[in-house]
């Protein structure tokens, strides 16, 4: 049985799911997110919302798990939010904002310019002796994980010196440079 699609989800106050026709949507004050569910029957009873698969086939194992952690995601994105931060590491990485507008000089020999998608709020921190920090926030985790990871392939961390665009926290693997 999959662990993670046996778990019921409770539904936080403030924040409306309704099923009809296979699409479940969950309305929240940040938002509003549907997802279409197939070969899962969803049931919400009580302020908790179950599911269960029809039989024991692996592709219903795996769209077991998978769809309670999409209703999970839609359900907390709507009533808290999700956020990514992105660190510049490197010497002259700079990144500012004008609105919807991420500017990023990474080393090029042009600056980024990046539109972002008006679903998400994009925020820059520039603090003096410390890394530029760019704070991604929205109610759609999947928009904010690809989002976030545009933005890092522009510059990936390089592994000698730890240059370029990492997330916060992300743990690099560092190699040794060359040894006389």
């Amino acid at each position: 049985m999959s662990r993670i699609g046996k778990n019921p989800i409770t539904i936080p106050e403030g924040v409306t799911v309704e099923i009809k026709d296979n699409i479940v949507t969950a309305k929240g004050k940040l938002g509003e997110l549907t997802q279409e569910i197939d070969e899962i029957s969803v049931k919400i009873e009580d302020g908790i919302i179950t599911l269960e698969r029809p039989s024991d086939v692996n592709i219903h194992k795996s769209k077991h798990g998978l769809y309670r952690a999409l209703i999970n995601n839609m359900i907390v994105g709507v009533s808290e939010g999700w956020t990514k931060e992105l660190e510049l590491v490197g010497v002259g990485y700079r990144a500012s904002n004008q609105g919807q507008k991420l500017d990023l000089a990474l080393g090029f020999s042009h600056n980024i310019v990046i539109d972002i998608a008006p679903e998400i709020k994009v925020e820059t921190v520039s603090d003096k002796g410390k890394n530029p920090i760019v704070k991604l926030t929205s109610y759609d985790k999947q928009l904010v994980g690809q989002v976030a990871a545009k933005i890092r392939g522009f510059r990936r961390p390089e592994p000698y010196k730890g240059k370029g665009v990492k997330y916060v926290g992300e743990q690099l693997r560092r190699k040794a440079g060359k040894t006389a």
